[in-house]
């Protein structure tokens, strides 16, 4: 076998609640704009589908961790999430069998650089380091959830106060709509983690904010911001 110049990066590796074993991350989906009032608070006035953008995996970070304040930025929001763990993959898969490719799901937080995502949008430029910045995906643990559906309310708060309340069925696409429609643009492999989109309520954090996110039946998740 050939030798590598540097030592290859670590696996990615996300913590499966109750379970002794880790949940090796290949890649990080993001749906945008999956709750019509969220869609509304940041102007927009339809109910078009979603679209797609990615994270890296090393975006990830495991609940408890102290985040810094990312740079190049002076407008940190949070957006809290269902994130769904994909753990049979395919393409063109149909609705009706989506479910049959979940592992589990998790909360979790996009964190969004508001400020550089405004200026993008107003040139019509990527959203790469609006989103895709370091240690921008917390997560917390994955509940195994093989092959079923989710239902329940989501909830974020900082510092104690609420900030983010909705229910998973006020997405505009379902999880198995969204596996459906991920897998027609992608072919999906386990490992796979698609965060699902935020309801309104988004606003900005500080250095110094401890955030609490819970979504029904599955771990809460929290991280500080330093």
């Amino acid at each position: 076998m050939a030798s590598t110049v540097f030592p290859p990066s670590p696996a990615i590796l996300a913590p499966i609640a109750d379970h002794d074993a880790t949940f090796p991350v290949r890649r990080i989906f993001c749906v945008g704009r999956n709750y019509a009032a969220h869609r509304a608070e940041m102007g927009g006035d339809d109910r078009e589908p979603p679209f797609f953008f990615t994270k890296p995996a090393d975006a990830l970070v495991a609940s408890g961790a102290a985040i810094p304040y990312p740079s190049a930025t002076h407008n940190l929001h949070h957006e809290v999430e269902l994130v769904i763990a994909i753990g049979v993959g395919g393409a063109n898969i149909a609705v009706g069998d989506a479910l049959g490719h979940v592992y589990g799901y998790a909360v979790g937080v996009d964190l969004t650089r508001r400020d550089l995502q405004a200026a993008a949008k107003s040139k019509g430029h990527p959203w790469d380091s609006a989103k895709g910045f370091d240690l921008s995906a917390p997560l917390g643990a994955i509940a195994a959830r093989p092959g079923s559906d989710l239902q329940g309310g989501l909830r974020l708060s900082v510092n104690g106060a609420p900030r983010q309340a909705a229910h998973l069925s006020d997405m505009i696409w379902s999880a198995p709509d969204i596996i459906a429609e991920c897998s027609r643009l992608w072919r999906l492999a386990p490992g796979d983690l698609i965060f699902t989109g935020t309801p309104d309520g988004v606003g900005p954090l500080e250095p110094g904010d401890a955030v609490h996110a819970v979504i029904d039946g599955l771990p809460a998740l929290d991280f500080r911001i330093v």
